[in-house]
C-alpha cells in the first residue's frame, strides 16, 4: 500500500517504515500520524514480517509534532490530537513484533516520543533528542512524562523535561535512552543486522519475552515473576522450543518455523 507520508519497504522478514516528509523535517501531523497507525497495521498483520524498523527520510527522525498544524488548535482539539498520538504510539509499543528505532537525526518532542515506544533505539552520532514542549508553552502530548522516567530515570527525565534541554547521541547513550551510537553510514546495516540476528530466533518465544517484558514494567515483582512462568510454560507447547533444544543436543542450527 502506497502512503502519503511514510515509506513502508520490505527486506526479507524485516519492514522499514520511514516517515517522509523531509521538507518539514518529518514532523508529526494528524495525516502523517494515520499513515503511521495503518502502516503498523500492515506490518502487524503480515505473517511474513518479524521485525519493523522505524527511522526518518534525509536528515530528521522527526524532528517534532507539525507546529503549523499544532498552533491553532482549541483546546479541545490539541487533547484529541494528543490522544491520536497516544494511540498510534501505544499501539506500536503494544505489537507483538519487536520495533527498533533507527534514529538519524532530530529526534525532538513527538519524534523522541515515537522513538521512546520503540522497543530500542539505536542513533546515529548526528542523532539529538529532547522534548522542547515547554519552550511552545504546552507539555509532551504522547507519552513523553510518562515513558522518559520509565528509560532514563525521574531525576533525569525532570531535567529534560523541564529545561526543554537538547541532547547528543553520547549524552543520550550516557543516560541509557540508546543502545549504540554508530556513524551515520553504518546506521542502517547496523540496525538491520540487530533485526536480522532477532529474526532467525525462535519468534513465539522472542514475542512472548516482548510481552512479559512490557506487562511485567507495570506490576510489582511477584506478579511479574508469574508473568514470565505463565510464559515459559507456554514455550513448551510449541515446536520451536521442541526444535531449539533437539538442535542444540545434536549440536545443529536450529531451524525455527515460529510455531
Amino acid at each position: 500500500m502506497a502512503y502519503e507520508n511514510v515509506l513502508l519497504e520490505r527486506e526479507d522478514r524485516v519492514a522499514i517504515l520511514t516517515i517522509n516528509r523531509p521538507k518539514a523535517l518529518n514532523a508529526l501531523n494528524n495525516d502523517t500520524l494515520l499513515d503511521i497507525k495503518s502502516a503498523v497495521l500492515e506490518v502487524k498483520e503480515d505473517s511474513g514480517i518479524d521485525i519493523l524498523i522505524i527511522t526518518g527520510a534525509d536528515k530528521a527522525f522527526v524532528a517534532g509534532a507539525d507546529i503549523s498544524f499544532m498552533q491553532p488548535l482549541s483546546a479541545i482539539e490539541g487533547r484529541a490530537f494528543g490522544a491520536l498520538g497516544q494511540e498510534v504510539f501505544r499501539m506500536i509499543e503494544a505489537m507483538e513484533k519487536p520495533v527498533i528505532a533507527a534514529v538519524n537525526g532530530f529526534a525532538l518532542g513527538g519524534g523522541c516520543e515515537l522513538a521512546m515506544c520503540c522497543d530500542f533505539r539505536i542513533a546515529s552520532t548526528k542523532a539529538k533528542f529532547g522534548q522542547p514542549e515547554v519552550g511552545l508553552g504546552i507539555t509532551p502530548g504522547f507519552g513523553g512524562t510518562q515513558r522518559l522516567p520509565r528509560l532514563v530515570g525521574t531525576g533525569m527525565a525532570k531535567q529534560m523535561l523541564y529545561t526543554a534541554d537538547i541532547i547528543d547521541a553520547t549524552e543520550a547513550l550516557r543516560v541509557g535512552l540508546v543502545n549504540n551510537v554508530v556513524e551515520p553510514e553504518e546506521l542502517m546495516d547496523f540496525v538491520k543486522k540487530i533485526a536480522n540476528r532477532i529474526s532467525k530466533k525462535a519468534q513465539v518465544a522472542v514475542r512472548l519475552s516482548k510481552a512479559a517484558a512490557n506487562e511485567g514494567m507495570q506490576t510489582d515483582i511477584d506478579r511479574g515473576m508469574t508473568i514470565e512462568a505463565d510464559v515459559f510454560g507456554l514455550c513448551f507447547a510449541t515446536a520451536d522450543q521442541k526444535e531449539g533444544m533437539s538442535a542444540f543436543i545434536e549440536k545443529r542450527k536450529p531451524g525455527f518455523i515460529g510455531k
